[in-house]
């Protein structure tokens, strides 16, 4: 996730949250399963909320975001991989998860032949079931199809986490999109390619408080590598005050058996 704020918008916006009329929070234990590190700000709030309700939470990074680009004046490689493998562990600790996953499977290569027997769509595909089997999980979150912006790793995350889901049996996790209601993005100009979402099919919304919207914050502050100083202080903020409104927002992907 990349992208460029602008603190116009939060003139004359107090960043207090308000009350949400209906929350349907995700159950738990949770899976977030992500492209990057920093993809998980999208979502964080229903993530601080879960935590702050005593729900686990596993974190787990498809890539580690090796190719960049973001701020940064590194080169690409492992370097790069390892100072945003260390972001995203100050992100989890800012949210309160202690449970994080790396796969590694090399930034912008997820959607790369994904039909062959080795490729990173399938391995990816092979760590997500290893996962599974190591607990049982209530709920998982992830990219809807639209990737949020339409980037090929994280519409590729979205695609094999369903393709796996969608294979075990009954008692199988519930399957949430993060999603972006229609007619919630922020007048940026950069943010006017994201793909936003029918808000009659975000069925699932996790509310936040105070306390959850300041470990937001605290976790956006670790993308250094990401995100310039004005836009890691002004994302929280920003997506508070259009995308959220008080609530993380999902999709469930299947509907519910018998219908």
């Amino acid at each position: 996730m990349r992208i460029l704020l602008l603190a116009a918008l939060l003139a004359g916006c107090a960043p207090t949250v308000e009350p949400v009329s209906t929350s349907i929070a995700p159950r738990g234990p949770i899976l977030a399963v992500f492209a990057h590190p920093d993809d998980e700000l999208v979502v964080s709030p229903a993530i601080a909320r879960a935590i702050r309700d005593g729900i686990p939470v596993t974190m787990v990074f498809a890539t580690s975001g090796d190719q960049g680009p973001g701020v940064t004046a590194m080169a690409k490689g492992a370097e790069l991989a390892a100072i945003r493998e260390k972001e995203a562990m100050c992100s989890a600790e800012a949210l309160g998860v202690s449970d994080v996953r790396f796969l590694r499977l090399g930034d912008g290569t997820l959607a790369d032949r994904p039909q062959d027997a080795a490729s990173p769509a399938l391995r990816l595909g092979a760590e997500l079931r290893a996962v599974l089997a190591s607990r049982r999980y209530a709920t998982i979150i992830t990219w809807g199809p639209d990737g949020g912006y339409g980037h090929g790793d994280h519409r590729m995350v979205s695609a094999m986490t369903t393709q796996v889901v969608q294979a075990m049996g009954a008692d199988r996790p519930e399957l949430l999109y993060g999603g972006i209601a229609k007619g919630t993005l922020p007048p940026v100009e950069e943010m006017q390619r994201w793909a936003t979402t029918d808000p009659a099919l975000l069925t699932v919304q996790a509310a936040y408080d105070e306390s959850d919207l300041a470990a937001v914050r605290k976790a956006a502050q670790c993308h250094v590598t990401q995100f310039d100083a004005a836009t890691r202080a002004e994302l929280p903020d920003v997506f508070h005050a259009s995308i959220w409104s008080g609530a993380a927002h999902f999709r469930p992907a299947f509907a519910k058996a018998g219908r």
